[in-house]
């Protein structure tokens, strides 16, 4: 399988429908993460997870025999208890569906920053120009008020902003994969879903109890079923599975940014969904988002023109 890593390969027209794909499953994916946390602590949910997205494959999986087992761990453990395990717990904590969509996002921004220092990819300036744009949007979102933002705790803000630093540590590993050879994106989020299993089930077990985890456990009914199911099986599995054949053939400053349409998502699906009522300067945000993207994406071409 060869792979693409300039920045300014223009991207297919397949390679577009699996970006909308990622983007649609990912922006919902935080209004499930709030149905399965009602019921559920959140490292055990986590945990349940990435059980369901990896034990059952794993005789009909091959490991990816191109990669080091240490980026193998490295990604799971980053990805799995860092951006996930923070994730989660910040949702828990007083982070609403809609803003967590959006905090998150800011990974786009870090994963460019880390991605010019640590592997050397030099952003265009219009990609500079459109993530500047899109970080005015996230600002008016983050910083409106209304019921969604005003339930917003600074705990949960933390949180989430860690597990925004975790997705772009995970995105780079993932560059560093593709240096390291041709491997099936599927293949590989498999795999590395096995990991963060055993620490996360530690972490619950410390801080939710034995009691408590057996109790969880055993209430488990159709609805925490089909939360697992979703999270697994379509946010992990076929999301991520995308996501990483992406960046398998882009740059990290190129694929990074498509998340900023997320927000878009999670924002309308959270309203429609949970209730939760974005306010004007969010909506105004969220076309500033869609303003930075179309320039991230379409500039090189503006520019080549003129």
């Amino acid at each position: 399988m060869s792979t693409v890593t300039s920045s300014s390969a223009g991207m297919s027209r397949a390679d577009w429908f699996s970006a909308i794909i990622v983007i649609v499953v990912w922006g919902v994916n935080f209004v499930v993460m709030k149905w399965g946390l009602a019921t559920l602590s959140p490292l055990l949910l986590c945990a349940l997870r990435f059980v369901a997205a990896s034990l059952p494959f794993l005789l009909f999986v091959r490991r990816p025999a191109s990669l080091s087992w240490s980026l193998l761990v490295a990604y799971g453990l980053v990805q799995g208890v860092g951006q996930f395990g923070l994730l989660f717990t910040g949702m828990k904590m007083g982070m609403p569906a809609g803003m967590a969509s959006v905090v998150l996002q800011t990974q786009a921004f870090i994963t460019m920053l880390m991605a010019a220092v640590l592997l050397g990819e030099k952003p265009q300036r219009w990609q500079w120009v459109g993530l500047c744009i899109a970080i005015g949007g996230l600002i008016f979102i983050g910083t409106a008020h209304g019921d969604s933002a005003a339930d917003m705790t600074l705990a949960g803000f933390v949180l989430t902003v860690g597990a925004a630093s975790m997705w772009a540590s995970s995105n780079l590993l993932t560059r560093v994969a593709a240096k390291q050879g041709a491997y099936e994106p599927v293949s590989f989020i498999v795999w590395t879903s096995v990991v963060p299993i055993v620490p996360l089930l530690l972490l619950s077990y410390w801080v939710d109890g034995p009691d408590l985890m057996v109790q969880q456990l055993q209430g488990i009914g159709w609805r925490e079923l089909a939360v697992i199911a979703y999270l697994a099986f379509l946010s992990t599995l076929l999301g991520y599975g995308l996501w990483t054949r992406l960046l398998q053939r882009y740059a990290a400053s190129t694929v990074a940014p498509l998340s900023l349409l997320v927000p878009v998502i999670g924002l309308l699906s959270a309203m429609l969904l949970l209730g939760e009522s974005p306010t004007g300067m969010q909506w105004l945000g969220t076309l500033g988002v869609l303003l930075g993207m179309a320039v991230n994406q379409f500039g090189g071409r503006w520019a080549r023109r003129h």
